[in-house]
């Protein structure tokens, strides 16, 4: 059961026109901004809540967004098969460059861990981009399939393409050499390389998880998953000396992964019955591993250490679509697939919880 303290308490809501489909906050944590089915790309204050509408409604979704590293750009792609990158220089944000493939959906999009370099899934290839300077520099190849998902080491000397029944990690310093490969036994729902960059992870289509160790060839493999590895989180302690966490979901349960203090040993897993229907998000309180998980259920859980049910927060009866951790861990933002937007602070005697 939750226990009687609340982490986070309700700090503010509105409701946008429809389901919102991707959230993520500025490095500074200062703005929220979000993306809808129907191509709304909206930012939010949060010290105010005052809106700033970049893009109303188009009819074509929104489906990623993020922000650069420093905050000076917001890239948004989706169902139109283009990317628009908006400068945030200013206290009004203008669209700087549009990126477009034809008849492809664009659903992937990662920003460089340092830099001004933005890397797009655009069908069978993705294009990496310095958005700075507004040139391509380069185009990657995946050929058998198409890209589902891209991951930037987090050292950023290394990007991480998975697809079909591979993953391709090409260096950034030789774009134009043979990526090294990953073979999995499916088609690639998710990957993640841990904060420290030690593991890649990868969720699969075939109900299997795969982990490999830096230098490794040779992947762990986690299987007994009810339906497809759809997503998976890291926390942000890795440097801290605690045994490696992975967190994973598939279809109603959040699953944890501990690798055990034998080296030559696997990982344990521990499931976490939190939810009563299909989980959509998992993410880690930044600096903590303070988990929370969301769902079609229309709820939120925070897990504290990622084993124990803390506290359930409500607010989209029709389920949730997403959520997102300010950058220094103080809110928590979830979007709901009737267009609820919510946010929670911490609570003063939720502080220091890990």
């Amino acid at each position: 059961m939750p226990t009687t303290h609340p982490l986070l308490k309700f700090h503010w809501q509105t409701t946008l026109p429809e389901y919102v489909t991707a959230i993520a906050w500025s490095p500074d944590g200062q703005t929220l901004g979000v993306g809808t089915a129907a191509g709304d790309v909206v930012l939010y204050a949060i010290a105010s809540g005052v809106a700033t509408v970049l893009q109303a409604q188009s009819d074509r979704s929104i489906d990623t967004l993020a922000f650069s590293a420093d905050g000076q750009f917001l890239a948004t792609g989706g169902q139109d098969g283009s990317v628009q990158i908006w400068s945030c220089l200013t206290e009004s944000p203008q669209l700087s460059q549009t990126l477009r493939e034809d008849r492809v959906w664009v659903d992937r999009l990662a920003w460089h861990p340092t830099d001004p370099e933005l890397a797009i899934s655009f069908g069978r290839s993705v294009q990496v981009w310095n958005v700075a300077t507004q040139v391509q520099v380069a185009t990657l190849d995946f050929e058998t399939s198409s890209v589902l998902d891209i991951a930037w080491h987090p050292q950023g000397e290394h990007l991480s393409v998975a697809g079909h029944r591979a993953i391709k990690t090409w260096r950034r310093q030789a774009w134009d050499k043979p990526p090294e490969e990953r073979e999995t036994t499916a088609a690639i729902e998710a990957i993640a390389w841990s904060t420290d960059g030690r593991y890649l992870a990868a969720g699969n289509h075939d109900r299997t998880l795969l982990v490999w160790e830096m230098g490794n060839p040779a992947p762990w493999q986690m299987q007994g998953f009810p339906g497809k590895v759809r997503q998976l989180a890291w926390p942000s302690d890795a440097k801290s000396n605690k045994l490696p966490l992975l967190a994973s979901i598939s279809a109603e349960e959040v699953i944890i992964w501990q690798k055990e203090a034998d080296p030559n040993a696997g990982w344990a897993a521990q499931p976490l019955s939190v939810h009563m229907s299909r989980v959509v998000a998992i993410a880690f309180q930044p600096g903590s591993r303070l988990l929370a998980s969301t769902a079609d259920d229309g709820t939120v859980c925070l897990c504290k250490s990622a084993r124990t049910l803390t506290q359930r927060l409500q607010g989209a009866p029709g389920g949730f679509a997403c959520l997102a951790w300010h950058p220094q861990g103080q809110y928590l933002a979830a979007g709901g697939q009737q267009g609820e937007l919510i946010t929670w602070a911490i609570a003063a005697r939720g502080r220091g919880f890990g």
